[in-house]
């Protein structure tokens, strides 16, 4: 995935941030804009949809072809195909957005943490470390926005805005849901890339219990299933079981839930 920066001058006037800053970079569907190319008009503008990879003309006009698939398909983010300079424009957020000129730093290291003396019942913790999700030679979902839930006994999850993650590849499962008694009713996704399919690799709370309210449509991976995750580049390790996935990293210490003989811990 691709992250952007709100440009200084090009912002709301409300001042309110970007919420599609972190985007995919999809392959274009076609060379030029197919409206414009039937009626035999060669636009000089072109803009690339950034979730499914659409082609439409930039002009002014309320006609303008790209501008037609954001209101039909209210995908938010389409950058330039010219090639003198990148930008992006974000239709929801009336902003416009540019490539950052230095590399997003990474975090420092982290003071090691206990399993154990994480609480029950779990809380929620930001974090802005750079959290990437790849499968199937894709990036499903990348963010410095997530969410750890930290609980007695669990390495961390992390749950994931639906901004920055390609919901486009993501179905709802076949099998049913589960039920946490803190956060409640929870949502079960299949990842599928092309012909790849990972059966229920994601979860998600559509409406969490109210303690939990924040993780409202959050998206939550996997490691098992899924090709790679990482966080600030160190690839985790998944938590054992076929339940839980929790994501184990440097820091974070055991004796780990989720092994055999370890449900009533």
């Amino acid at each position: 995935m691709t992250r952007w920066t709100p440009r200084p001058d090009g912002g709301r006037p409300s001042g309110k941030p970007c919420s599609h800053t972190w985007t995919a970079d999809p392959p274009p569907l076609s060379e030029t804009c197919a409206s414009c190319a039937a009626r035999g008009r060669v636009p000089a503008d072109l803009l690339l949809c950034l979730t499914c990879g659409h082609v439409g003309c930039n002009d002014n006009s309320p006609g303008a072809h790209a501008t037609a698939h954001f209101d039909s398909s209210t995908h938010p983010v389409a950058r330039t195909l010219a090639g003198e300079r990148e930008w992006a424009w974000c239709y929801e957020d009336e902003v416009y957005l540019d490539l950052p000129e230095e590399p997003v730093p990474r975090s420092a290291p982290r003071t090691p943490e206990s399993v154990w003396d994480y609480p029950r019942p779990p809380v929620m913790r930001e974090d802005d470390r750079d959290v990437r999700v790849e499968c199937a030679g894709q990036v499903v979902a990348e963010t410095r926005r997530a969410v750890r839930v930290l609980e007695t006994s669990h390495p961390p999850v992390f749950y994931i805005p639906p901004q920055d993650v390609r919901t486009e590849l993501l179905f709802p499962a076949v099998a049913g849901r589960t039920w946490c008694e803190w956060k409640g009713a929870a949502r079960y996704w299949d990842v599928i890339v092309g012909d790849d399919v990972r059966a229920r690799a994601a979860w998600s709370y559509p409406r969490p219990e109210p303690g939990y309210a924040p993780l409202a449509d959050f998206f939550a991976f996997y490691p098992s299933r899924m090709d790679r995750c990482t966080v600030d580049g160190e690839e985790v390790t998944a938590q054992e079981g076929d339940f839980y996935g929790g994501w184990i990293t440097a820091e974070v210490r055991g004796p780990f839930k989720g092994a055999p003989g370890t449900q009533l811990w």
